[in-house]
């Protein structure tokens, strides 16, 4: 808009309310070019990327995004891992552990005691929010090294579940 740059030798006209009461649009609205057979547009590329602990696709330009990842993978970058997964338990073959810091606050079973998959096993609580954590399998308890009140950290053990 020539009110911001006046090229007559006008002095700078814009005010706090211009865009409300003199501004006028009259820019045309951005449509994307139709897509053809393929999802992504040429010289795009789809890059999925981990914020926050969600996965999410992101279109870069071709150029830029696969050119970043090679030049990371041939500079040695490895991708982050969690330690643990964020929701339920982390749970893998017959081991039951924390996904999380916290305090146990309940045991809801006892050494050698039969459990269903999806029983309660204990319950965590982590900044004054109750997790309860589950049975990943059925089984039976064997080292439950849990205690009401014991702080765990993220990937302690709570116990395993044999066959």
């Amino acid at each position: 808009d020539p009110a911001f740059a006046p090229t007559d030798g006008t002095p700078f006209t814009i005010h706090t309310r211009w865009i409300e009461t003199e501004f006028v649009n009259e820019i045309p609205a951005f449509t994307a070019p139709a897509a053809e057979d393929s999802d992504e547009e040429p010289g795009r590329e789809t890059v999925v990327v981990e914020v926050g602990g969600k996965r999410l696709e992101v279109s870069l330009p071709s150029s830029l995004g696969m050119t970043l990842a090679r030049t990371a993978a041939a500079g040695g970058a490895k991708p982050k891992r969690r330690a643990a997964k964020k929701s339920g338990p982390a749970a893998s073959g017959d081991t039951l552990a924390s996904p999380m810091q916290g305090t146990i606050v309940k045991v809801a079973v006892e050494e050698g005691q039969q459990v269903n998959e999806g029983d309660l096993i204990v319950v965590l609580e982590a900044m004054k929010m109750e997790q309860p954590l589950n049975a990943h399998r059925s089984g039976t308890i064997v080292g439950l090294t849990a205690e009401v009140g014991a702080s765990l950290t993220s990937g302690a053990t709570i116990c395993e579940i044999k066959d």
